[in-house]
């Protein structure tokens, strides 16, 4: 298990690197004392593991994870001094975390978690969005992110890189403006969780983006036809012909 060492403390990084080598199949191959610097080396060394301060000048834990994308994502493992509400956040969200002084009975138990997402890409994505979604406190609140499949990679995407979902069949897709991803769960999942963000369904195969509408035209008193940034162009359904309104008034 490749394992890359995030915190700004040298004595924090030097301790965790001393109880890692007591056990069997682990190997630390790196160490970044600030979040800019972890994501170089989580892109260069590829690590398997990441255990990951959220305290940190230059760029934090948070910020970390939030920009983390592509389709490479190291299983992540927060490192935390926060309080006990913070714990509590943590735990609701299914986030495998260390509390600061790390024990070694727990961080055996963090890395025995690791492997097992380690094959599992699915899982170790969702995991990684559910640190980017959690809010600890407000100056460390991160965007949600939303899973998508590029055959056997899942990548994180931010919501405003998504112009929209749309349903063939039993598959919904994501669109980006660069491609288009499998989404993992259903489109009526999708917009429960889009609640109160940019997002409207427009007709029961499609929801939109409103940031990325450019063009609104009317085919008839209850149709419109909507032109994304892409120049896709969708048609709104008779029955969601009322959010229209919603829109023009976002």
């Amino acid at each position: 298990m490749t394992t890359l060492i995030v915190d700004d403390e040298p004595i924090a990084r030097s301790v965790l690197r001393e109880e890692l080598e007591y056990l069997a199949g682990v190997r630390v191959i790196g160490e970044a004392e600030n979040g800019k610097e972890a994501l170089d080396k989580i892109e260069k060394l590829r690590p398997d593991l990441v255990l990951l301060d959220l305290q940190m000048p230059v760029m934090g834990g948070f910020e970390v994870v939030h920009k983390l994308g592509g389709q490479y994502l190291p299983v992540v493992v927060i490192v935390t001094a926060f309080d006990e509400y913070a714990i509590e956040a943590f735990e609701a969200g299914a986030i495998d975390y260390l509390l600061k002084p790390v024990s070694q009975a727990r961080l055996k138990k963090a890395i025995e978690r690791a492997r097992k997402l380690r094959s599992k890409p699915l899982e170790k994505a969702n995991a990684v969005a559910a640190i980017s979604s959690v809010a600890v406190q407000p100056n460390f609140a991160a965007g949600r992110k939303i899973i998508g499949r590029s055959g056997s990679d899942y990548v994180l995407l931010d919501l405003d890189e998504i112009l929209c979902f749309q349903a063939e069949g039993e598959l919904v897709w994501i669109v980006t403006s660069k491609q288009r991803l499998l989404a993992s769960q259903t489109l009526r999942l999708i917009e429960e969780r889009l609640q109160n963000q940019p997002f409207q369904r427009v007709h029961r195969n499609a929801i939109v983006n409103v940031n990325h509408i450019r063009k609104m035209s009317a085919m008839s008193s209850n149709r419109w036809m909507l032109t994304l940034s892409n120049s896709l162009q969708i048609v709104v359904s008779k029955r969601q012909a009322h959010n229209i309104r919603k829109i023009l008034n976002w």
